[in-house]
């Protein structure tokens, strides 16, 4: 995999949303935060994510998405469905709407300088294998373009917005990932990157 000049993965669906907008000049993208998603809460498939990252979800559909449009707009760089297919709604050089009142490192508005993927999947459901390996492979192509991403700062949305926010949840495998990251990376982009998928696999 592979991301362009202007942000947009190669491999992946695009899905351009409106609910973007430009990062602060200067800032440079050193965070990636991982995030789980289902509409209506506990349903897959459908169009409902899709159209919720477009702008299109209509509230009367469903009790619950009256609750999702009253949040305002949201999106993601990445979502991942439970297939693996993989759709991009946000260029990564963009800031997309994801991560709300946030705070890593001492950093507040973590949406300014970090990339979002969504898996489609709940706290209280396993995820699926294939979306460990588009994730994982997602991961180094964003390693890779984006060397400032070290593994501390690949989070979890619970890590930072604790207290509000608790996806990817305990059912997310987080060892399982690095191992993953690990392998896929051995011969992947350059050496930050085989560095970094490495360094990831022994974080506890």
């Amino acid at each position: 995999m592979q991301i362009d000049p202007a942000g947009w993965l190669l491999a992946a669906a695009h899905h351009p949303s409106p609910h973007c907008d430009d990062r602060p000049a200067g800032t440079a993208i050193d965070l990636l935060v991982i995030h789980n998603i289902s509409l209506p809460p506990g349903e897959f498939g459908g169009s409902a994510i899709d159209d919720l990252f477009l702008g299109r979800l209509d509230p009367a559909a469903h009790p619950y998405y009256r609750i999702a449009a009253a949040a305002g707009p949201v999106s993601t760089h990445f979502l991942i469905r439970r297939d693996g297919a993989l759709i991009q709604y946000v260029p990564c050089r963009r800031r997309a709407w994801h991560a709300g009142r946030s705070c890593f490192g001492g950093r507040e508005r973590c949406n300014e300088f970090s990339i979002g993927i969504e898996l489609e999947g709940t706290d209280t459901l396993p995820f699926e294998p294939a979306q460990y390996l588009t994730l994982a492979r997602c991961t180094l192509a964003i390693l890779c373009q984006y060397p400032a991403i070290t593994p501390e700062r690949i989070v979890g949305h619970s890590d930072i917005a604790p207290g509000r926010k608790t996806d990817p949840g305990p059912f997310f495998a987080w060892v399982r990932y690095r191992d993953l990251i690990r392998h896929h990376g051995l011969d992947h982009c350059h050496t930050h990157t085989r560095d970094t998928a490495q360094a990831v696999s022994r974080r506890p």
